[in-house]
């Protein structure tokens, strides 16, 4: 049975949120990701940079989505640029019809009962759940899992290595960060650093969900 994009977002369990100040940093950027057990990539649509980064990373043969998509108009840039996911900060029905539409999936932004409702009707079941630390965590996110038992979330905000391992959870789908690949080594173009910070992950990841089991 062929891998679908949420399959493979699940299997990774990380998603590297990536600002791009140079859109042909992007290819160098995924080498490294890839190099360090990290072949998917939510580039972040914050730079005028970003349509076209998508670009170059998906040269790379890294499944590159876009991030931050704010509305219609930037979502339908970043489909045509060949995104493989969307990922919102919230929830926009336009957005995720526009998505549906295309056969893409989309992620967005769901952290309350209401907003989660919302993306249900249109047969959501994988929402991001975003700033996650400034709405509980994990904490957070068990408590709406309870009554929401068929939806799991991507967490992004306030992860990184240090609490990696907290969010290795049934209702956790994959774990969001910027702390994988940080805009101030791909600027320096410290590659060989971003490829150890997703070794580092993925190793805290391996671990975390054995202990799971």
């Amino acid at each position: 049975m062929r891998e679908t994009v949420l399959d493979h977002l699940k299997k990774v369990g990380l998603v590297p949120v990536v600002v791009m100040s140079d859109a042909k940093s992007a290819a160098p950027a995924a080498r490294a990701m890839r190099e360090g057990g990290v072949d998917v990539m939510e580039i972040t649509l914050r730079t005028p940079a970003g349509l076209e980064a998508l670009r170059y990373a998906a040269d790379e043969g890294i499944l590159a989505g876009a991030g931050t998509v704010l509305s219609l108009s930037q979502c339908r840039q970043a489909l045509r640029a060949g995104a493989r996911f969307i990922v919102s900060p919230g929830f926009s029905e336009d957005v995720v019809e526009e998505c549906l539409s295309w056969g893409v999936p989309v992620l967005p932004g769901c952290v309350t009962p209401t907003e989660i409702m919302r993306a249900a009707e249109k047969g959501l079941d994988v929402l991001k759940f975003f700033p996650a630390n400034v709405y509980g965590g994990m904490k957070g996110i068990k408590a709406l899992s309870s009554p929401f038992g068929g939806i799991q979330f991507v967490p992004t905000g306030g992860v990184d290595l240090s609490n990696l391992s907290e969010y290795v959870h049934p209702a956790v789908y994959a774990v969001g960060g910027s702390w994988m690949c940080p805009r101030a080594l791909i600027d320096a173009g410290r590659f060989d650093e971003i490829t150890e910070l997703c070794r580092q992950s993925v190793e805290v990841l391996r671990q975390a969900r054995e202990r799971a089991v």
